[in-house]
């Protein structure tokens, strides 16, 4: 290994430790804890050297959203990939990992990231997530710009169960109807 691919390696392993430490301080007292003094404090390097990796607080948290994608993805093709049918077990992997993740899910849909959707630019870890709900609703056999319309109203329709849920405001008894009343809807749409 050169001197150069160990400094590289290094480098990414600075950035990856300032990811895993925002996302902790979050799990642990939520977004505004996560500041880049806290950051610096708890991985024992200095303010200057976050800086290195990320413009701000904002780089830091669209860069553990845009990795909360790639495990939503991950996510989403073991539910999908494992139950008959393939559509309601990727809607429980959507909301398990919801309920499972609370402030790497706020990091990815609640707080404004810098991260492109829907647009070519788009990260690969955003593009892999709604590719998985694609690959479910393909069976539907309808065309291909039905089906991306449809996965938005998916993507929709299971981030309103997370919201709703997450503030009691719907009735915790009757979460698998849900589901499955959203599952059988999907399935109903017209091609």
């Amino acid at each position: 290994m050169t001197v150069q691919q160990r400094r590289q390696r290094e480098r990414e392993n600075r950035r990856q430790l300032i990811l895993t430490t925002a996302r902790n301080l979050a799990e642990k007292s939520g977004w505004d804890s996560v500041t880049t003094r806290a950051l610096a404090d708890t991985i024992e390097y200095s303010q200057p050297v976050l800086y290195q990796h990320f413009r701000n607080k904002d780089a830091i948290v669209a860069a553990v959203a845009q990795q909360g994608f790639g495990e939503l993805a991950e996510a989403l093709h073991r539910g999908r990939t494992t139950t008959p049918g393939g559509l309601r077990g990727l809607i429980e992997a959507y909301v398990s990992f919801a309920a499972e993740n609370p402030k790497l899910y706020e990091a990815m849909f609640v707080i404004p990231v810098d991260l492109d959707f829907g647009v070519e630019e788009s990260p690969d870890e955003l593009v892999a997530a709604f590719g998985e709900i694609i690959a479910a609703l393909e069976p539907l056999g309808a065309p291909r710009d039905r089906i991306d319309t449809v996965a938005e109203v998916v993507w929709s329709a299971c981030d309103g169960l997370v919201t709703l849920e997450r503030s009691g405001r719907l009735r915790p008894a009757y979460h698998a109807e849900r589901i499955e009343l959203l599952t059988q809807q999907i399935l109903a749409t017209p091609k």
